[in-house]
């Protein structure tokens, strides 16, 4: 058996597991390392967007602006009583 002094040595898993027990998890054991994890993941995929882009931000940003204004333009050549609005930023 144990003496008094083998228990003192013990931490508290030590004794649970000696009972057949653990100790339980807390929302920060599992929480800390999905957030990490989802943090990395999502710098990977910037990272890549960035380097796979096939043009430069602002081109991009002109061609889907030109874009969005030519859809808005057919939508409001198929309704006549509807007019489009220009596309603006910052609103």
């Amino acid at each position: 058996m144990f003496s008094a002094n083998d228990l003192k040595k013990m931490d508290k898993d030590d004794l649970l597991n000696l009972l057949g027990l653990e100790t339980r998890k807390r929302s920060a054991d599992w929480l800390l390392p999905t957030l990490g994890a989802f943090s990395v993941g999502l710098l990977v995929g910037a990272g890549l967007g960035l380097l796979m882009a096939p043009k430069p931000g602002a081109e991009l940003r002109d061609d889907l602006r030109d874009r969005l204004q030519g859809g808005q333009d057919s939508l409001a050549n198929s309704d006549g009583q509807r007019r489009a609005e220009p596309v603006s930023r910052g609103v």
